[in-house]
Order: C-alpha cells, then structure tokens, then sequence
C-alpha cells in the first residue's frame, strides 16, 4: 500500500470508476473515505523490549570497553539496593500513620463505648466512629480523584505493565504519593482492604522512577543521568520493585523474588534473579531495621520483617499431645483446599458483577458519584461492624494463657491478649465478635492463629459472611485497595471454623487451632487470587515455620484447580474487563489452525529510506502507527511477479481485497496537507509565492500540487511515483529493509535532521544515541511540531536511526511459534516477510490477543 505519486485528475476518476468493479476500485484506490486525522491512541501503548540496533546504538558499542560495562553494572547494583531502601521506606511511612490513626480512633471510640454502655448513648457513639471511617474514606477518595489509576492494589496493572502494555499513569510519581497516602487513610478508615497490595504498585513505581533520575510531576529537577533509557531496563527495574513490595509487606524477600517471576514478569533472565532478591532483601532489611526501632527502641534487633507478620506457631509447653499438624489432618486440609477454591470462584464471581456494574452505572457520571459510593461502602461497613459487635456477639470469659519460656512467643500472647474487647460486655467478660471487628486487620489475624477457645462457631459463622460480602463489595471502589489481608482475614476465620466444628462434632480435641486457621487463609487466598508457588513461600515465610511447606502447597494447588473449573484469578478478570490485550505464557492448541497470514495486518503504511519532510508529516499526522516499514522497490524482479495484468505478486496474495494501493495511499496524503493550517504553507512554494498568492492558502497548495514535488523519493529522487504509473508499476513488489518507529521520527523531525535534493545524504546531521533517547519515555508529538520551520522539500535519510535486523516470520508460521516469539522476545512490531524478501503484513500484540485469535479461528471454521 502505499507512496504513490500527486492525486489523480478528478475527470479522470469518474469516467473509469463507471467500468470497474468495488474490488478493482479498492486495489487502485479510488474509494472514497473519510480524511479525518487520526490521533495516536495513547492509553494501552504496547512496550517495546527489543533492540533497535542502528548505527547510533553500534557506535555506543564501539566505545565501551570492560571498564565502562564493569562500571555500569556497579551502578545497577546501587541502584537496586536504593529501589528496596526506598520500597522499604515508602512501607514504614504507610505502616507508621495507619498505626497513628487507627490508635487515636481506637482509643476514642473505645473509652466513647465504655462510657456510652453505661449511659445508654451508643448512637453517640456511632456517629462518632463514622465521623472517622467517613472522613479518612472521604480523603482517601479525593487522592484517587487527583491520580484515578491510584485505585485498586495496582497489582493487575503492574502485571500488564510487566508483560508489555503501557497503562497511562501507572509508574508516576504522583500515583506513587496518592497511592501511598490514599491506603492509608483507607485502612485507618475502616474497611475490608489491605496495604500489601498497593505496597506491589509503590515499589513498581519505585523501581521504574528511580533509575530515571527524572520525573514528570518535578519536571524542572534534571540530572544528566543517560544510563537505562531502554523499555528493557526500566522493565527489569520494575520487576524489581515489585519483589520489593512484596518482600516489605510480608517480610518475605524469596517469596517476592517468586512473585515477580510467578505473577509479575512476564520475562525474565538468570541475571535478574539475583538483582531481584538483593533488592528484596533490601527492602526487607530497611523495614526491619526502621519498625524494630520506632516500636521496641531496640535499634539493629530485627524484630519485625515485614508489615504482615503471622508470629510463631507454637505449641504450650506442657501440652506433650499437641502437634502442629499430622498425617490425619492433610485429608481435612485438601477438603478446605476444595471448598476455600468454590469460596474463591464465588468471590470473584460477585466482584466481576460489580465491576461490570460499576463500569455501565458509575464510571460513566460526575467523578463525585465515585466519592459517594465510597462513602456509602464506609458508612455500610461501619454500621454492619457497630450492630453486629453489639447484638450478635457473644459474652465470653478471658482465658487464662500459659506461661511460656519463648521470648518471640511471649510477645506474640501480650498482643494477642491486649487486643481482646470488652466492648458490650459485663466485667471479666469480653466479645468475640468486637474483638475480630474492633482491632486492626492484622490483629485480628494474630487472634485467629493464636488465641485458642476465643471465638465461637455461631460468632465465626456470621464474622466470615458479612466480612466476604463487605470484603466483596469494596475490593473495586475508587479508592487504594488490597486484596491479601481481607482474604487472609476471612480465610482464617473459615479455618478456625473448622477447627472448631472437629473438635465439637468429631472429638479430634488435640487438633491446633491456629494450623487449621493459616490452611483456611491460604485456601481462600489461593482460590482468589490462583497462586501458587510464590504464595506458597510468602506464607512458610511469614510463619517461620518450613513444616507447614506441605500442607500449605497441598491447599493452594487444591483451591487453584478448583477455582480455575469457574472463573480465572481476580486480578486476571479486572484485566479482562478493561480490555488490557494481556499474553498469556502460550496459545491453545487449536490456534495453530491459524497461519501469520490469517492474523496479520496487511494494510500498511510504508516509508522509503529517503522520503520528504511533507512526506513524514503527512504520515504521522493521518495515521496512529507506532512503526513503519522501510521498503524500496524491486525493479530487477519486477517481470518474475507481473505477467500482463495479472496480479501475482505475494503482496497482492496475501492483502487479498482489503488493501489500499500505494497509489491510493499517496492520494491521501496529498489531500491530508488540507488540513493544514494556512500560517503552515507558507515555506512550502518559497520560490514561487507571489504576494497575491502569499494571501491565500489555497493557491499555494494548489500550485505546490501542480509543481508534482515526489512526496516519496526512493534511493534516488529522480526514480518517484508518479500519476502516469501503469497498475504494474504501482504494484512493483517492495523489499524490506526494517523498521522505523514513530517516536524515531518525531524525533529526526524536531531536531532538522534532513537535507536537500541537491545535496548528497552524507550532508544531512548526524544524531548520536544519547540525542535519540534524551526524551525517553515522553517523546515529542507530532502534532507539536512548527510546521514554519520545516521546508517540506527536504528529504530525511532514515537508514541509520531504522532498525535494519528485526525479527521477521514467514506468512506460512503457525500461531503458535509466532506467539512464542513475540511474547518471549518481549516484541512490539513482528514484520511478515515472504520469501523473496517482500513485507506482506505485519503483526502487533492486538493481533495475538485471545479474543482476536478466537475470531479469526471461528472466520476460518466458517470457510472451511
């Protein structure tokens, strides 16, 4: 399709568009379609991990030496080293607020409640504990206002980033601040979600803007940093960040290192993997270090690993008959695994449903409408806690705890029993169900794990239904939300649900609560969010107890098959529904009935090695192309693929009736330069403008037409297209020779990187690899070029800034080996090159998304 010449005589068109057929009108290319401009879609850009290696990148290679790769990969290191200092960082300022609000609330509502239980004023009460939930939910809403991608636990877009696809806003440092600050007052406010989540999306922020050395948001504080400016390096910085998160969340720096390979990254390579787990550690080691001061004052103790931490499973001194787990159990525990992956689907379910609600009722109006919603989430979940701690709780007696000789353990039980409520309750008694719902998330954990003969059957029945439903409800509002403590949280109160029920109905009374109670957590968990060995890690590291390495893997594997006969994982839905063209690891098997002909695209838009500045221009301003193939015309084969009329040409074969000719295309682009505004024509007739014709816009097109200035030189100037063209020429084969992509352009354009006609190409400028990413990753638009500047005229020699060796397939390629080697090698752009050389069609991420491949698969039955 194509570069042809000036457009064709109007008289001309209507008298042989008469005696030709819809087809034959479509090849030559006088159909009649809309000129609009279209605008280079920003939102849901796929990144680009391969190496464009032109002559800028090789001249960087001949400058380096061991001393300066030595040097470069010192500088990872450090800077890996400050991405989990910072991650780390970032998770005790969460950590330290949430704590500082969730006490004062605590302890003015508590003493409120004591007094008003007395006084018989607990509606006082009431409204004072939803002044707080309402007003810290209300704050937390105006930040995901500010930054709306904010929202969430940012972990399906960190996902998608990490396979390829760039999700405006995701890696800024302002979802940073409003992500970090937002899910505080989220968790201080009150409801079901967790700051694990988020803490994932703070270090992938981290990560990706640290190395930078710049930002966006601080757009004036620049340092001449010119390392890392490649979509590969910033993509292993982020896969990074995230292990950090996860290591400062969890305390579990392997299990971060997994995560990023498991759920994260979607490539991965032996030198990342220790980069990741050093920066794990590190994000692990500053938060240990910082809590353990700021709680114990003991500076240098290492007491706390992470934010999430289960304590020690350990049974009573004197109790010889305890076990932490047997034989007998794992059976239970694959029963659990079962019915916590039927838990999982079900959660899921009812979130899809709400989403899609949410997307058809909600996103659509007014942005406060979101504020409300989640005010109206806050005051629900705070009346459902208030009522039911007050009317279905039940009066229970202080248990008496063993002493124990265990430090670590001994300090585990003064938590657990300081966070018991008396709440409702006459002296020496305490409510179960105020103590689950009054205490942070984390505690509560603590009681489900630790604290044995707490809590009754009736009160953990009715504590995991309203804490899924509500649980359910909240995971999707506008507001900075995790999903890992609410389902542990639910999944352990079904576990020690269990527990409870065996040693009630079954007589199994030497069974450990507290193992029954992390099974349960682990299998909801698994059953939501379907993973497996990472989580697997994470838990065994957050208990410190490598005996429950079994049990935990036998649930997790058992919820996750169970869960995957419904539903997918969470994350991977919320994917779906915002129609993210996320790759999975590999296509069905049915897909290799498809071929690279039956995906690609063939309508494209070529760019001759030396082409006008009009020309670009025109190009980049009609279409939304992110590359562009660099072609020349095969005249030495030109008879082997023409014989008459006939058209045999493997280009033609394969477009089959969709394709716009070259010809057509260039007529295009002539008519595009109507568009342009007049101010912008003025330099384009510089040696024939009169000051009659200066005055109007018109003329001066027309007469820059009339002149037949070849927008698309090839080689050599003299050998354009042109109107006079047979149907033969028009369709000359074109030899591949690589890619351009459009920011190369913008770029080349900006910087008047051309020459003249008259001149040998060897007097055009030359811009070094540092010039050609500088902007990296926001490069300038086209639309921001002054076209006063440019003489349209010039002609730009693009050889050197192409890249000359991408990978390529042949049309005949099975699906399968093309989605291989697109997702593996982390493409943008893969070219369909047929055997002489020849581009045919070209394929993109959108081609090889599920939905696309199901289509194309269904049109194949169909013509079968």
């Amino acid at each position: 399709m194509g570069l042809g010449a000036s457009p064709f005589c109007v008289s001309c068109e209507r008298s042989t568009q008469e005696g030709r057929s819809p087809e034959e009108l479509t090849i030559l290319g006088e159909t009649h379609e809309e000129e609009d401009e279209i605008l280079p879609r920003k939102d849901y850009e796929s990144l680009d991990y391969d190496k464009c290696i032109n002559e800028p990148y090789l001249e960087v290679l001949e400058t380096l030496d061991n001393k300066k790769v030595r040097r470069c990969e010192v500088v990872k290191w450090i800077l890996v080293f400050c991405i989990g200092a910072c991650t780390g960082l970032v998770g005790l300022f969460i950590d330290y607020f949430v704590h500082l609000f969730s006490d004062l609330k605590y302890q003015i509502i508590g003493k409120s409640v004591e007094d008003c239980s007395e006084r018989g004023c607990l509606a006082l009460s009431l409204l004072e504990i939803l002044a707080f939930n309402m007003g810290f939910v209300f704050l937390a809403s105006l930040f995901v206002l500010i930054e709306p991608v904010a929202a969430g636990s940012g972990i399906p877009e960190i996902k998608c980033y990490l396979n390829g696809v760039k999700i405006p806003g995701i890696v800024r440092l302002r979802t940073l601040v409003c992500k970090a600050v937002g899910v505080l007052f989220c968790v201080a406010g009150g409801l079901f979600v967790g700051k694990e989540g988020p803490m994932i999306h703070s270090g992938a922020v981290v990560g990706a803007g640290l190395p930078q050395f710049q930002s966006i948001t601080f757009h004036k504080i620049q340092f001449n940093f010119p390392y890392f400016r490649s979509d590969r390096d910033k993509r292993d910085f982020v896969s990074a960040g995230a292990a950090a998160g996860v290591a400062a969340a969890f305390g579990a720096p392997i299990g971060g290192t997994l995560f990023s390979l498991e759920e994260g990254s979607s490539f991965w390579n032996q030198a990342l993997t220790w980069k990741v787990l050093f920066c794990s550690m590190s994000a692990a080691f500053t938060l240990n270090l910082f809590r353990s001061g700021i709680h114990y004052g003991s500076w240098g103790s290492f007491q706390l690993p992470g934010l999430l931490n289960f304590g020690e499973f350990k049974c009573a001194d004197g109790d010889k008959k305890c076990h932490l787990w047997t034989a007998v159990d794992l059976a239970f525990f694959i029963i659990m695994g079962v019915i916590g992956g039927l838990l999982g689907a079900m959660f899921n379910c009812l979130n899809r449903r709400l989403a899609k609600y949410r997307m058809r009722n909600v996103h659509p109006k007014a942005k406060f409408v979101r504020i409300l919603e989640s005010l109206l989430v806050a005051m629900v979940t705070t009346m459902v806690v208030f009522v039911a701690s007050m009317t279905l709780g039940e009066c229970r007696d202080i248990p008496l705890q063993p002493h124990s000789n265990n430090t670590t353990l001994q300090l585990s039980e003064r938590t657990v029993n300081s966070s018991i409520k008396t709440f409702f309750c006459p002296n020496q008694t305490y409510n179960d169900m105020a103590t689950l719902f009054f205490n942070p998330q984390e505690t509560a954990i603590l009681q489900l794990f630790h604290q044995e003969g707490t809590f009754s059957p009736v009160t953990l029945s009715i504590f995991f239904v309203l804490y899924f439903l509500l649980a359910c409800w909240t995971y999707g509002v506008s507001v900075p939300s995790g999903l890992f403590v609410p389902s542990l949280l639910c999944g352990a109160a079904y576990g020690r649900l269990v527990a409870n029920v065996l040693k009630t109905f079954i007589g199994m009374t030497h069974i450990y609560s507290g193992t029954f109670a992390l099974v349960g957590a682990a299998a909801f968990l698994g059953g939501v969010v379907r993973m497996t060995i990472s989580l697997t890690v994470i838990l065994i590291e957050s208990t410190n107890e490598i005996t429950y390495g079994l049990p935990i893997m036998v649930t997790l594997m058992i919820a996750k098959w169970t869960g995957d006969f419904f539903n997918k994982g969470i994350y991977d839905l919320h994917v779906d529904l915002r129609g993210v063209p996320l790759l999975e690891w590999e296509t069905e098997a049915e897909m290799d009935k498809l071929t690279a002909s039956d995906i690609m695209e063939p309508n494209l838009t070529y760019v001759y090695p030396h082409t006008r500045i009009q020309s670009l221009v025109s190009i980049l301003r009609t279409t939304a192309h992110h590359a562009y193939p660099v072609v020349t015309e095969n005249r030495g084969n030109e008879k082997e693929f023409m014989k008459g009329n006939i058209l045999i040409s493997n280009n033609i074969k394969f477009k089959k009736s969709s394709i716009l000719t070259r010809a057509g295309e260039q007529r295009k682009r002539s008519q595009s330069m109507k568009s342009y505004p007049s101010s912008e024509l003025r330099n384009m007739c510089d040696e024939l403008v009169t000051t009659e014709v200066a005055e109007n816009g018109e003329d001066m097109l027309q007469q820059m037409l009339e002149r037949r200035h070849p927008p698309y030189p090839n080689l050599y100037p003299d050998q354009s297209p042109s109107e006079e063209w047979t149907m033969e020429e028009r369709f000359r084969p074109l030899t591949f020779h690589g890619l351009i992509l459009r920011s190369q352009l913008v770029t080349l354009l900006v910087r008047g990187v051309c020459y003249s006609e008259t001149h040998s190409s060897s007097t055009q400028p030359r811009l070094s690899y540092l010039e050609m990413t500088e902007d990296y990753p926001r490069y300038p638009d086209v639309h921001d070029l002054d076209l006063t500047l440019l003489n349209p005229r010039m002609i730009v020699d693009i050889t050197p800034y192409m890249n000359p060796c991408p990978y390529t397939v042949s049309p005949n390629t099975h699906v399968s080996q093309v989605f291989n080697l697109f997702r593996t090698m982390g493409l943008r752009h893969l070219p369909v090159v047929n055997a002489v050389g020849e581009i045919v069609g070209i394929i993109t991420r959108h081609n090889l998304s599920h939905d696309f491949l199901s289509m194309k698969l269904r049109q194949h039955k169909m013509t079968m």
